[in-house]
């Protein structure tokens, strides 16, 4: 009996090794879903390539280097994530930490190139050890549910209006007033992706496998025929962690320079951020794909944290800036992603990306602009979550979530979240709901915010 299994059905085997390896099965999908999954994410987060580089040449560091190393920091962390932690997250040079790098610590404070690599280095370092002892996990353990759910809500608009500002369709308001205002309807970037975020809507309601993806094809394919900023630049270009003059930013990092007193107060920022953006992040995404346990935590949410704080060191050492989870992982576990298979396919993509770098041109903005907005509404979902029996701990998370995407900060939007719930618990007299845990998240990152050190 047993023969005849192992005659019948020998491609099953390869396959079943990857799907045992995963446990694709047991947590509801399947390898092809996983691929599309991870082609997709990718294709949200390749404009990191072409963004990473063009911040940090404003700050003297050299592009073309960038570049290669952007790539390299995002198929490191993918993979790290993917075969280690077997979760469909996706990690890349953070844009939020990347233009602290450039714009506060080598323009602001005029500090070099190589001491800034030290600073985001150390960053690391200190973010491995508050995720090794167990701190980060004991600040995910002491999330408020109502606070876990409004950064999923708040991630969500933020990610809806950032998408919706990336393509113009909401601009900064010219006139006094109103902070934003609808951007030139009519244009061809505008139009497309309204259009495709509706042929989404569309192909998720018939199931079609891959729908998301072959949006973000079909627009991509539009672009190159109908806009002239959409072109063909080739295919190949070799790879090179080393300028024209000969220089390489790879092991250039200046360590003692970065604890010199004026950088320190700028590298705990850069781990105060980077802890509960990332945090915020992880949680949000990974209650998105169903991947938490009975208790609400996230599964192998610790081998998750370390592959974040890792991912960092990385950076440092081949010359960019710090990493993090992307909020894009989203559009991933959007089109079925559950697994760390996802992730490695983005890893695997982006390895690819170092020989194929005039290809990263060829996908608009407004082409993964439909994928973002359509993960932030589904994102919004998390409402439905809040218990509003327990009014405070509901109205705390709606706080967090508000203002998450109206400061365009996610650890401000924790913060206010945290603030809001603790003297929110006092004054309902319900202080006995509260855990010292959640007291101390609040008063350090209140200290955090009052004393000047928040990004």
């Amino acid at each position: 009996m047993s023969s005849s299994t192992h005659q019948s059905n020998p491609p099953v085997r390869k396959s079943g090794s990857l799907d045992a390896f995963f446990t694709i099965s047991a947590r509801g999908s399947s390898v092809r879903q996983e691929i599309l999954a991870g082609l997709t994410t990718f294709l949200a987060m390749v404009y990191s390539v072409i963004v990473v580089p063009s911040m940090l040449g404003k700050a003297g560091f050299p592009a073309d280097t960038v570049f290669v190393a952007t790539c390299l920091v995002a198929a490191f962390g993918s993979l790290l994530m993917g075969l280690w932690a077997n979760l469909p997250l996706a990690i890349g040079c953070a844009i939020s930490l990347t233009a602290f790098t450039a714009f506060s610590l080598v323009i602001g404070q005029q500090i070099s190139v190589p001491v800034a690599l030290g600073a985001v280095f150390l960053m690391g370092v200190l973010f491995t050890l508050i995720s090794a002892t167990g701190i980060r996990s004991w600040i995910l353990r002491n999330l408020p549910l109502g606070v876990a759910h409004g950064a999923g809500i708040g991630i969500g608009l933020f990610l809806l209006i950032v998408a919706a500002n990336g393509i113009g369709l909401v601009v900064k308001n010219p006139a006094d007033g109103l902070p934003v205002a609808l951007g030139d309807f009519t244009s061809f970037g505008v139009m497309m992706s309204l259009v495709g975020l509706a042929a989404i809507f569309g192909l998720e309601k018939r199931r079609v496998p891959g729908g998301i993806l072959l949006v973000i094809i079909v627009i991509s394919l539009v672009g190159l025929a109908f806009d002239p900023a959409v072109a063909w630049h080739g295919l190949f270009a070799m790879p090179s962690l080393t300028n024209a003059d000969g220089h390489s930013l790879m092991f250039d990092l200046d360590i003692m320079g970065a604890l010199q007193p004026m950088v320190l107060p700028s590298v705990l920022a850069l781990v105060m951020t980077a802890v509960f953006d990332a945090t915020g992040t992880i949680r949000a995404v990974a209650g998105q794909a169903d991947l938490l346990d009975k208790d609400g935590q996230i599964i192998n949410g610790g081998k998750a944290l370390t592959a974040d704080s890792l991912s960092s060191i990385f950076s440092s050492l081949v010359g960019a800036a710090p990493a993090a989870v992307y909020i894009e992982s989203a559009a991933g576990t959007a089109a079925g992603g559950k697994t760390g298979l996802t992730a490695t396919v983005v890893g695997i993509l982006f390895l690819l990306m170092l020989f194929l770098s005039p290809l990263s041109y060829l996908v608009p903005g407004y082409a993964t602009a439909p994928a973002l907005m359509y993960v932030g509404l589904l994102m919004l979902s998390n409402v439905s979550k809040l218990d509003f029996s327990d009014f405070v701990d509901a109205m705390s998370g709606l706080v967090c979530a508000t203002f998450i995407v109206l400061t365009c900060n996610i650890v401000t939007g924790i913060m206010l979240g945290f603030g809001t719930l603790v003297i929110g618990r006092i004054c309902a007299g319900e202080w006995r709901k509260l855990n010292l845990g959640t007291v101390i998240i609040a008063v350090a990152l209140v200290v955090f915010y009052a004393g000047g050190w928040a990004l």
